[in-house]
């Protein structure tokens, strides 16, 4: 499989950008399709629709084809990948039935292919994205391949989008699903944020919603741990501040701990949505802000990733969460740099609102403050 990565600040400059990129030698089939809010979605996904190529598409907190990420633009990852060894499915979740929406999208794709995997995008801030990924497990089982991340807004923190051909969405999932039997796919999700002070009993929750944690609201304890001020609706950068600077850290009894990061409040009791599940009981550590090893270890999990599973790769796919760039800033262009170095190869990414991927401990999880990488080849 080929692959090639283009970019640009309009959709005239996409067009440009494609036109130059399709020859007799490469003749796209898919495209992996970052952007903006502000971009114009449907005139991008016309000029792909327009070449025959299938969308996979999500809006982002950012963007990037290479070490420079960008803003208020799209990024995309153009592969002749053969049409008979993929497919898009995508379904909606109002009634806030996470789990059974994947599950569906997983029979479908059981259907379709004896051994899918599976590239994946939600949207709206309350879902709760673990649901999603129990889905797939309960059809498929363990083992099930499954990557991706949620859909951003430019921090705006209020509507994300994920589209394909001919679907968009605001309160819905998008599955790229993949023949595993023709393309190997092999991810890696890596933090690296270190966790501070002492355990903290989650006292009530309800699947993704905190309510409190040792008996105190979570926004109340969370302002006073990070010494928040103008904690109120009107303060449009709170949200951003506890989202990247101030997440919780759920602790487990078998491998690492996994990021829990409030992105809604709801002001009646100051609980907050997380984008995960904080099970009542559970245990809880704040973090201390990034320092330079945080980017070292994401470029150290990617090279043990191609030593041990994924040699060669066509192509890369990587989601990075929105609160690593807001506390890394410039520096991030370094662990962006060091990622695309281990494979050499085409790559898109974006900056997300979650992570979907295996950690360390090999489980499937919701993440946040983390970076997925994604492999793909073409086998």
């Amino acid at each position: 499989m080929k692959a090639k990565s283009i970019k640009g600040k309009s959709p005239a400059e996409i067009q440009a950008a494609l036109q130059q990129s399709i020859s007799d030698e490469f003749k796209p089939t898919l495209a992996v399709v970052f952007l903006s809010v502000s971009q114009d979605r449907n005139a991008v996904v016309k000029i792909l629709d327009d070449a025959g190529i299938k969308i996979f598409g999500a809006t982002t907190n950012g963007e990037f084809t290479d070490e420079n990420p960008e803003k208020l633009s799209v990024a995309i990852l153009l592969m002749d990948m053969n049409p008979d060894h993929f497919s898009i499915l995508y379904g909606e979740y109002p009634k806030r039935n996470y789990r059974e929406v994947a599950r569906t999208i997983a029979i479908k794709a059981n259907q379709l292919f004896k051994h899918p995997a599976f590239l994946i995008s939600g949207t709206h801030l309350e879902t709760d994205a673990e649901q999603l990924l129990f889905g797939f497990e309960d059809e498929i089982g363990k083992d099930v391949n499954v990557f991706g991340g949620m859909a951003g807004d430019d921090y705006a923190f209020k509507e994300q989008f994920v589209f394909t051909n001919n679907y968009e969405s605001s309160q819905g999932m998008l599955a790229l699903v993949l023949d595993e039997d023709k393309i190997k796919i092999r991810g890696r999700a890596t933090c690296g944020w270190k966790a501070v002070g002492t355990d903290k009993i989650v006292t009530k929750s309800e699947g993704n919603h905190v309510y409190t944690v040792d008996n105190v609201p979570v926004l109340d304890l969370t302002t006073k741990y990070g010494g928040l001020e103008n904690v109120s609706p009107e303060n449009e950068n709170l949200l951003l501040e506890v989202a990247a600077n101030l997440p919780l850290q759920l602790q487990r009894e078998v491998g690492d701990p996994v990021m829990r990061p409030g992105l809604v409040v709801d002001w009646s009791d100051h609980s907050f949505y997380c984008s995960g599940s904080v099970p009542q009981g559970s245990k809880v550590r704040f973090s201390l802000p990034p320092d330079w090893d945080v980017m070292e270890k994401v470029i150290k999990g990617a090279e043990d990733l191609k030593t041990t599973a994924m040699p060669e790769a066509d192509a890369l796919v990587v989601f990075s969460c929105a609160g690593r760039i807001m506390s890394l800033g410039p520096l991030m262009n370094q662990e962006i740099e060091g990622v695309k170095r281990v494979w050499n190869v085409p790559m898109v990414g974006m900056f997300s609102n979650a992570e979907l991927a295996r950690a360390t401990g090999g489980n499937l999880e919701m993440h946040n403050l983390t970076t997925c990488v994604v492999a793909l080849k073409e086998i």
